[in-house]
């Protein structure tokens, strides 16, 4: 682990994933790794709170 707490780990993702959450990113002032950590931290804390599981937003598949 680095001094300030924080793990690097590689991350494979599409191209096309990517180009998303840089403008997600990028829309909301963060790197893409921030935006990824905001996002993986928004998720966790959805989980503590009883949730079952996400879905894609269109009442389909669990994410």
């Amino acid at each position: 682990m680095e001094k300030n707490g924080k793990k690097q780990i590689p991350l494979r993702i599409s191209e096309n994933l990517y180009a998303e959450l840089e403008r997600w990113a990028d829309d909301e002032f963060r790197s893409v790794n921030g935006q990824i950590e905001y996002l993986l931290n928004a998720c966790v804390k959805y989980r503590k709170k009883g949730k079952k599981g996400l879905t894609d937003g269109d009442g389909g598949d669990k994410i």
